[in-house]
């Protein structure tokens, strides 16, 4: 997400470093292009209009001209700027009050307010609330199934929903029940048309009366960029809503929707779906995603996402195996499928700063079958030869690739980059201090 829009940027910014003193000139030259970049990036012209102000007005300054750093003074003000642009803090999920509370999810149909609302629950069950779901979307009953499906999947309640029930009575039951069964978090999913009309809000005003919701949450594809700053205004007109969940970033190469989203309707973006997965939503934080866009990478993520998926006692052992020499391959097997677990490789690779700029890794996109063919390579192995991979001879790789659909080549490469990576965690080893490693979690 955003790559059009870092890539833009990072060629502004690269013209400023290369120049000792700016001049205001040159800093009227970079906001030129830094309005047009944000333009072509689908932003709101008058959130893009203000913003290139705001920036201006700090970087024409003597904070910037006389620094000796100048170019660097600048795009600390952009990063700040853009931060608050999207909001500046991190907001959180209204929770309080006598249980059960209700989280109301609205949209248009085909914005993913159904894969939503299957992971809010997945998230707050992690977080040790009991969250129940309320499938109140009539107009689709293949939504009530998918629901059903999901709930059944993630462990959680939900609501026997009936196609023929009304909505309005179909959320004041859930409540009922909710309160009952001693759920103390009700998510309802409720309809959505292809497009906004009287009928629909009518509903949805309705059911807001009837729960009394403490978040009104529009769901909106972020891919639909300008489309959805205009229908998230025409519900927040309608129904005030609290927040924004934005669905299908890993797919919006320019961000407008984000970049405008706070401004226009003065509400918080509190989620981002990065997956079709159910452990894809992201918590909104206005600092890190500006950290993105300028290119800094987001360490924090990547280190929580780590924390989240990586269980402790194996990254101990990893870590005992790592300082004792003894990594094998079926350690580097077990190792993978918990990458695989955190998300795709390039979105973690987006996460570490300066890799986003290396040439190599933007024109030859990394590839997650691979992680699956080299899964597929270890699993053919013998423990043995998963022990040991210095025994695995001509013979052997040519039973290997066989078995795994692969081909001898793929064997060869997996064999040398293992060896290179057991050198480097040699190398490592003897740069460690006692006990500590110089990664989160044994993490690389």
């Amino acid at each position: 997400m955003f790559e059009r829009l870092s890539d833009k940027l990072a060629q502004v910014f690269k013209k400023l470093k290369g120049r000792g003193k700016l001049t205001e000139a040159d800093v009227t030259a970079a906001l030129r292009e830094v309005r047009l970049a944000l333009l072509e990036g689908d932003v709101n012209y008058k959130v893009t209009k203000s913003f290139v102000e705001q920036i201006r007005e700090r970087a024409v300054g003597e904070e910037v001209m006389r620094s000796l750093t100048p170019a660097q003074q600048v795009i600390k003000i952009v990063h700040e700027e853009l931060t608050a642009l999207l909001g500046g803090e991190s907001p959180k999920l209204d929770l309080a009050g006598r249980p059960p509370v209700a989280l109301m999810l609205v949209g248009l149909q085909g914005s993913g307010k159904t894969t939503t609302a299957g992971k809010l629950a997945r998230r707050l069950k992690s977080q040790g609330r009991q969250p129940y779901l309320a499938p109140a979307d009539v107009q689709r009953p293949a939504a009530i199934e998918q629901l059903k499906r999901l709930a059944q999947e993630l462990e959680v309640g939900v609501h026997p929903t009936r196609p023929e029930q009304n909505p309005v009575a179909i959320a004041h039951d859930a409540m009922e029940a909710a309160y009952t069964a001693g759920y103390d978090v009700v998510i309802l999913d409720t309809a959505g048309r292809l497009h906004i009309d009287a009928p629909l809000m009518d509903e949805l005003k309705a059911i807001r009366r009837e729960v009394e919701p403490n978040e009104i949450l529009l769901v909106a594809d972020a891919m639909t960029g300008q489309d959805a700053v205009q229908v998230a205004q025409r519900f927040h007109d309608m129904l005030k809503l609290t927040g924004v969940i934005l669905t299908k970033m890993e797919g919006d190469a320019r961000g407008g929707a984000a970049l405008s989203m706070r401004a226009v309707i003065g509400q918080p973006i509190k989620f981002l779906g990065v997956g079709e997965k159910l452990d894809a939503l992201e918590v909104f934080h206005p600092d890190r995603l500006a950290s993105r866009i300028l290119g800094m990478g987001d360490m924090l993520s990547l280190i929580e996402k780590a924390q989240e998926t990586f269980d402790q006692d194996q990254a101990k052992d990893l870590e005992r195996k790592i300082r004792e020499e003894s990594f094998s391959l079926a350690d580097f097997r077990d190792h993978l499928r918990q990458l695989k677990k955190m998300g795709s490789l390039e979105q973690l690779l987006g996460m570490i700063p300066g890799l986003g700029k290396i040439k190599a890794l933007k024109t030859a996109k990394p590839d997650d079958r691979e992680l699956k063919k080299m899964e597929a390579i270890i699993d053919s192995m013998t423990p043995g030869e998963r022990a040991h991979y210095q025994i695995i001879n001509g013979s052997r790789r040519r039973r290997i690739a066989k078995g795994s659909g692969t081909t001898v080549e793929e064997v060869n490469r997996l064999l040398k980059n293992f060896a290179a990576t057991q050198k480097m965690m040699k190398q490592m080893t003897r740069g460690m201090k006692k006990g500590r490693m110089p990664f989160p979690g044994g993490m690389f």
